[in-house]
């Protein structure tokens, strides 16, 4: 954090996860997203752009209101002040929670398809954000702190044997990768296929970096 910042406090869970390059924005009120003219998906969506595109000095509740296309007044009352919304958007828990849900002789796979469903259905990826924090030096760097600590270090405590912590880092830039890939190729042959498909061929290379073979 830059000197003379207020802290931010301790991270706030979120029931969403961020999209990422190549994934559309459903606006307010989109089948699936829950929002049903509350905003808060909206307002969620456009404080992911901000914190990860712009330095944190540089980001305003009016700001996020505006890009979400609500009032400032919705933002305070459903996330407080900018520290508060900023620690939601840099949560990752619940969707390590989610990625890491299964058995370790299973997890490849449990992973490659729980991401791309999650896609699909939330029109989102749950991880690319933290990319958006490479190369930066202010609170952003927060967003890499969290993914270390939520994603990466909280898989190496369920690897077993040796060089967990670097099979944790590789496995996550796999995850991080087939995210890209399929926002970037999202009119592609990835597109039509199933996840179940996808998992089929992705998740082997996954699978031997968590059996650590």
């Amino acid at each position: 954090m830059t000197s003379g910042q207020a802290a931010v406090p301790a991270p706030v869970r979120s029931d969403t996860d961020p999209g990422g390059p190549g994934t559309r924005e459903p606006r307010t009120g989109d089948p699936g997203t829950g929002d049903a003219g509350t905003g808060r998906d909206a307002i969620l969506r456009a404080a992911r752009r901000a914190f990860t595109q712009r330095p944190y000095a540089d980001v305003t509740i009016r700001g996020i209101a505006a890009d979400a296309k609500v009032s400032p007044s919705l933002v305070v009352k459903h996330f407080g002040r900018k520290e508060e919304l900023f620690n939601t958007v840099a949560d990752f828990g619940p969707a390590a929670a989610e990625l890491f849900d299964a058995p370790l002789p299973v997890l490849g796979r449990h992973m490659v398809v729980t991401l791309v469903r999650h896609r699909r259905t939330l029109q989102s990826d749950p991880l690319l954000r933290v990319v958006f924090s490479l190369g930066n030096r202010d609170e952003r760097s927060l967003l890499r702190d969290r993914f270390q600590e939520q994603v990466t270090d909280a898989l190496a405590a369920r690897l077993t044997g040796r060089e967990r912590t670097l099979r944790a880092e590789l496995i996550a830039g796999h995850l991080i990768g087939l995210g890209a890939t399929l926002g970037l190729h999202r009119s592609g042959a990835g597109a039509d296929a199933t996840p179940e498909h996808l998992a089929d061929l992705y998740a082997p290379a996954l699978q031997a970096l968590i059996d650590g073979s």
